[in-house]
């Protein structure tokens, strides 16, 4: 099945409430969506979400888009989707970083290559092992009575008993304060989580780590900058909640080596951040050598590139904290015929040959940018 096209599109996705994050808000959420088509034109799809233009990473949607049709677009065009492995290889060979930019074109081939025979696309990574995966919500509109309510209403309708609120924007008490309080309010019903988006220094990160730990937080996730291992280290050593890393897993080699100097205690895995599906299961290997429990985390995609993670994570023998897949239920819109099905607190990974997603072309240009 060689690839005979390959199109980048940025599509701009509402949502159905301000998302708040430390370096950002979201109102619109950025996807980056990659076609390839082989002979007879069968087609494979991929994506990558962004936050937040150039607030949360150095590649953003433009460059991203740019950067595919430059340069790595053709390394891919003429070759065989089945070999998606060596493509892969190619392509880190010449193109240095980029790592959403090479998640995106990974994602398009692997789904190419599967439809090619059609399986789903975690046969193509060792078999499913999990048919469904816990999912996790996050609280972030910044409002401590609607994100109770939020909260108690998931846990009726059984879509999450997991949550997590993003508190690195504003006073770290006040926000500590905040997350105490939907801990009591939820009580053992649901996990509560905090993620930080490296928003603390140490200092302000050892008070407010025991403060959360002592009121019953199950995870605190990245409260330090990614560059700050040695930092996250003594974190991790100190207290008995676990720290996890997420920013901090931008390559196989920074995993490695916050593996190896226990830089936290549970990875946050995603495809975007280390270039790709098949780079994601090495992470997922380093943190089962060095004995690290694993998240699958999110870049808040949608239906499409939940399928995408879905399908990886399915195919990873323990997610002990389970997934963070939520994307598409915070959006007002879809891009895909089909939907992503949650039940009694588990996403039901899609079945069909492929990601098991139908993409509505009409809607994917609606939103998509004129560039």
């Amino acid at each position: 099945m060689n690839i005979q096209t390959l199109d980048v599109l940025i599509v701009d996705l509402p949502t159905i409430r301000p998302h708040q994050l430390a370096m950002h808000t979201i109102v619109m959420q950025t996807i980056i969506l990659v076609r390839v088509t082989g002979e007879g034109g069968q087609e494979g799809w991929g994506e990558v979400a962004t936050i937040g233009g150039a607030s949360y990473c150095a590649e953003t949607p433009e460059a991203i888009k740019m950067n595919i049709e430059k340069y790595i677009k053709p390394l891919v065009i003429g070759r065989n989707a089945v070999h998606f492995d060596a493509i892969s290889y190619g392509v880190n060979k010449h193109v240095v970083g980029n790592m959403f930019a090479k998640a995106a074109v990974e994602a398009a081939v692997v789904e190419l290559a599967a439809k090619a025979r059609g399986i789903p696309v975690h046969e193509l990574f060792g078999g499913q092992i999990h048919a469904s995966l816990p999912v996790a919500w996050t609280l972030a509109s910044g409002d401590t009575r609607r994100d109770i309510e939020e909260a108690k209403e998931s846990l009726h309708a059984k879509r999450h008993n997991i949550f997590k609120l993003k508190i690195g924007m504003g006073d770290p008490k006040r926000n500590v304060a905040h997350v105490l309080k939907i801990k009591e309010a939820v009580g053992d019903e649901a996990s509560v989580r905090v993620d930080v988006n490296q928003a603390w220094d140490e200092t302000t990160a050892m008070y407010c780590i025991e403060a959360l730990e002592d009121g019953g937080i199950d995870l605190i996730e990245q409260p330090l900058p990614a560059w700050n291992k040695e930092g996250m280290a003594r974190l991790t050593s100190r207290f008995r909640v676990p720290i996890m890393a997420d920013e901090s897993l931008s390559s196989l080699e920074e995993a490695y080596q916050v593996a190896k100097h226990r830089a936290g205690n549970v990875f946050s895995i995603k495809p975007a951040n280390v270039g790709g599906l098949t780079a994601t299961k090495k992470v997922a290997a380093i943190a089962e050598a060095g004995g690290i429990s694993l998240y699958g985390g999110t870049m808040i995609e949608s239906s499409l590139g939940t399928a995408v993670c879905a399908h990886l994570y399915s195919t990873i023998p323990e997610m002990k904290y389970g997934t963070e897949l939520f994307g598409p239920l915070l959006f007002t819109d879809t891009i895909t015929t089909n939907a992503i099905t949650y039940e009694d607190f588990q996403l039901i990974v899609p079945s069909s040959p492929g990601y098991g997603m139908e993409m509505d072309v009409e809607k994917i240009f609606h939103y998509a940018r004129d560039l």
